[in-house]
């Protein structure tokens, strides 16, 4: 018998490796496919260019808001480019059920009148600004804190994306969180 199949070329140790190289293949297969289908973010987040983003629905102050964005592990959302704007407006549109429903985002300037800072301490670039015209104004007839804090959102759709609006930090509004994209 060991004659027979050393002629034909087949030996067990061939078979056994054919055998594991199938098991392999097939497990490799596999694994690909989980990774294919796993979620890149969590139940209730939407993923958009690497990161995860959530919309409230329901209201907070500017500072609770951060403090919920925090517990699930993210921060208030930094707009680093006109194309996260683009999609942020749209998707804010879409949730306000009346012209004054706004998020907020993580933009104030709490720190020093007139220094807007994101929550991860980086100055707002000049160059992209979307206040909403005669914005940012500090309120202070009904507010004699004025308004430190950045809500985004128009019902109607904004007009080059401009959609910002400062307002006092302690007025409820829904907001929007963000963090990045599981590995």
């Amino acid at each position: 018998m060991k004659a027979s199949s050393r002629r034909s070329g087949v030996t067990w140790e061939r078979v056994a490796l054919l055998v594991l190289s199938v098991l392999l293949a097939a497990a490799l297969t596999a694994l690909g496919v989980t990774h294919e289908t796993c979620p890149r973010c969590e139940d209730g987040w939407e993923p958009h260019g690497g990161k995860c983003y959530f919309f409230s629905w329901v209201t907070s102050s500017w500072t609770q808001s951060r403090t919920q964005c925090i517990l699930m592990r993210g921060d208030l959302v930094v707009i680093n480019n006109r194309e996260e704007q683009r999609f942020l407006e749209s998707r804010v549109r879409g949730k306000m059920d009346t012209y004054y429903d706004k998020f907020w985002i993580g933009l104030t300037d709490s720190k020093k009148e007139g220094e807007w800072l994101w929550v991860d301490d980086t100055r707002l670039d000049s160059s992209l600004m979307f206040w909403r015209d005669y914005e940012p104004d500090d309120w202070y007839r009904d507010y004699p804190d004025g308004e430190d804090c950045v809500m985004m959102g128009e019902k109607d759709g904004a007009t080059n994306l401009k959609s910002w609006d400062d307002q006092y930090c302690r007025t409820p509004q829904k907001y929007i969180c963000e963090k990045p994209e599981k590995a």
